[in-house]
């Protein structure tokens, strides 16, 4: 059925005015807001000089004693802190089970060895027989080859004698070096697995000043690896620095700390093992060179860039810097930035370039400044 002329009118109109109502509608987008920044004012500064770092005296050489074979302890003969001589018993197991395995080991012996004499007396006794011409060749090699076989069983036994003694010798436990007891891991009535640790000895001999630099002192400790004096360590409660070598760097980082582990000779000094110190490393100081809080830098078209104020435009743009390391919680700035200029330290990955900013204000500043200002007029 055709529709009449005024409704077809109507219909094609309507969806020009809906259009029309919402392009009127629509609303302009708000102007951006302006930002409040925290700034800094650079300036010339000295970079480098001494950096010091906690450290904890310790042997060089630090072993976890245990015994070789397991069982009860039966006694402990020196306590922490005792100082031991080499061979020098430490603590001991219950030998009976031991003794009673070297007991059947030499009865094992005493019966290879009657079998072993046995054979012999028959091979000689065939050997002659086969001179006579009573028994074949073949006979004879039979008596041989059991004789080779009882030789062995004897030897079997001897060896296993061997062992059971050395697992009864096992049962004491020396000190492989003179030294100090650090720890003690057991006590007496206490069973303990073979190789469990039961004492802590430090032994006698070099110490090491044992002490963890960050990430971003890894490179400067890693050129004084082997350089004798090339650091200096002062015990606590002295004046004296005692010359030191770095030996020995951590490959990785410690998973809680994320610190290098460092150790550093310090010879035989009149040095106890736990005293605490203080390892100083000297570096030459470089001047000229600009601080900047970490939170200034940003990566920009993959630079190190900051932002930089305009004070008369209240502006920001962007300033390629570089930056050569870290000392404490700032940045040191070789180039890219010069004195003087007004540098954003808070707020960078938010901004762009050309960006009107305004100075951050700390709340009630401004409150402040008014009462400071009404009492100096009244």
């Amino acid at each position: 059925m055709r529709l009449p002329f005024s409704r077809r009118v109507r219909l094609a109109v309507m969806p020009l005015c809906a259009l029309f109502l919402l392009a009127c509608s629509r609303h302009e987008p708000a102007p951006e807001p302006v930002r409040a920044v925290r700034t800094l004012t650079a300036a010339g500064d000295v970079a480098g000089g001494r950096y010091e770092f906690a450290a904890e005296v310790k042997a060089r050489i630090e072993s976890r004693l245990g015994f070789r074979v397991g069982g009860k302890i039966l006694r402990r003969d020196v306590d922490l802190g005792d100082s031991v001589k080499a061979g020098q018993v430490l603590a001991r197991l219950d030998p009976r089970d031991l003794r009673l395995g070297e007991d059947s080991a030499r009865a094992a012996l005493s019966s290879a060895q009657a079998s072993h004499d046995l054979a012999a007396a028959d091979h000689r006794r065939y050997q002659e027989l086969l001179a006579q011409g009573f028994i074949s060749a073949a006979e004879l090699e039979r008596r041989d080859a059991t004789l080779k076989a009882a030789r062995a069983a004897l030897d079997q036994a001897r060896a296993q004698l061997a062992v059971q003694g050395n697992q009864a010798d096992y049962a004491v436990l020396r000190a492989d070096a003179a030294g100090v007891i650090t720890a003690v891991e057991a006590e007496p009535g206490q069973v303990m697995a073979a190789g469990a640790a039961v004492l802590r000895l430090a032994q006698d001999g070099p110490r090491d000043a044992v002490f963890s630099i960050p990430e971003d002192k890894l490179a400067l400790v890693r050129a004084l690896v082997g350089k004798p004096g090339a650091v200096k360590v002062q015990l606590w409660g002295s004046s004296e620095l005692l010359p030191a070598t770095v030996r020995e760097i951590a490959a990785a980082t410690d998973a809680a700390t994320r610190t290098f582990l460092v150790k550093a000779d310090v010879g035989r000094a009149e040095v106890k093992l736990g005293q605490t110190a203080a390892v100083m490393i000297e570096t030459p100081r470089i001047a000229g060179v600009i601080k900047l809080p970490l939170s200034a830098l940003v990566e920009l078209q993959g630079k190190t860039s900051v932002w930089l104020l305009d004070a008369q435009s209240m502006t920001v743009r962007a300033q390629p810097v570089q930056a050569s390391g870290a000392e404490g919680n700032a940045v040191i700035v070789t180039a890219g930035l010069v004195p003087g200029q007004e540098v954003v330290t808070a707020g960078v990955h938010l901004l762009t370039p050309g960006q009107k900013v305004k100075r951050y204000a700390e709340p009630g500043a401004a409150a402040a400044a008014a009462s400071a200002v009404t009492a100096v007029t009244h």
